[in-house]
Order: structure tokens, then C-alpha cells, then sequence
């Protein structure tokens, strides 16, 4: 017993090292500027932007193939941020923003053919096949991809409901 708990250990030791040593020697430079701008998008990794995820939208956008409004999760808010971080000139006549949204599941029209948990990014949408579905509100970040999925329309896209835990105290007017 402890022979087995010592060459374990041991091998865990020189495993260790050498994925250390490797990651030494092995580094890849990053673009630290490219992951601040992948930390300030949603996350979702939806592909509503035509990229496969946050990340290469990020490089994208940091490299100059992109403009800072090409997200449509993140909305106006994301690329007034990006804009101002980037230092570049906005036009927000061409992004449309009705404000945050989460998929809402009309129960007498679902059918349970699943066709929707398959396409979520974030596994939001539960339920069994040939069960009714439900979106987990937490979860969901208003990608809007299980729409065009759904082929009985039971899925629709609604505004956040206000509740203890999402309301926001509303900005004042200014005089």
C-alpha cells in the first residue's frame, strides 16, 4: 500500500514538473488587449456575429476586421464600451437594442422534439423528448438561437421581467 501511494506520488511529482517545463517552453504569446475585450462580451459564444465564438469576434474586432457593433447580445451598451476601450468612432444608427431579452416557451405549443436544447449555447432550455420545455432565466442570454429552431413557434424572445433580483434603480433626467 504505501509503495502504491509512493510511485503515485512520485509519478504525479515528474508529471508536474514536466507540464510546468512544457509550459515554459512551449508559450504561446497572446494578445492580452484581445482577452480584455473577449472578458467585456457576453459570453455566449451564440455565433450571431458570423464568428464561431467571443473569442475570435474579439480578435476580429481588435485586429480591424470587425466594426464594435457586430454583437447583437451585448447590444449598444457593448459597443459604446468597446468603442470608448478601442478608441475608435461609433455609428449606433445601424444597431438595433430593445434591451435585455430571454427566451420564453409557450407551453401549449411545444411539442418536446428538442430541437431547441440542441442549438443553446448555454443549456439554458430543459426538458426531456416529448416533454414540455422550459428556459432556465439565469442561464439564458437572449442569443435568440433556439428560435428559428423550434418548429411549432412555441419559443419567443421577451423582455427580462423585473423582479427583486433585476431591478435597476432608473438614471435620473437630467435637467
Amino acid at each position: 500500500m504505501i509503495i502504491a501511494i509512493f510511485s503515485l506520488s512520485l509519478l504525479g511529482l515528474v508529471l508536474g514538473l514536466g507540464l510546468g517545463f512544457a509550459d515554459r517552453i512551449f508559450k504561446v504569446e497572446t494578445n492580452p488587449f484581445i482577452a480584455e475585450v473577449e472578458a467585456m462580451m457576453p459570453g455566449s459564444n451564440c455565433g450571431q456575429c458570423g464568428f464561431p465564438g467571443c473569442a475570435s469576434a474579439a480578435r476580429a474586432i481588435v485586429e480591424g476586421e470587425a466594426t464594435v457593433t457586430i454583437c447583437p447580445p451585448g447590444g449598444k451598451n457593448l459597443a459604446t464600451a468597446l468603442a470608448t476601450r478601442l478608441g475608435v468612432s461609433l455609428d449606433l444608427s445601424q444597431v438595433k437594442d430593445d434591451g435585455p431579452k430571454i427566451a420564453f416557451v409557450a407551453e401549449e405549443l411545444c411539442i418536446g422534439c428538442c430541437r431547441c436544447s440542441k442549438v443553446c449555447p448555454t443549456d439554458a432550455l430543459i426538458g426531456a423528448a416529448k416533454q414540455i420545455h422550459d428556459v432556465l432565466r439565469d442561464a439564458c442570454t437572449g442569443c435568440s438561437s433556439c428560435i428559428e429552431k423550434c418548429p411549432t413557434e412555441a419559443l419567443s424572445m421577451k423582455p427580462i421581467p423585473v423582479t427583486l433580483q433585476h431591478w435597476i434603480w432608473p438614471k435620473p433626467i437630467a435637467a
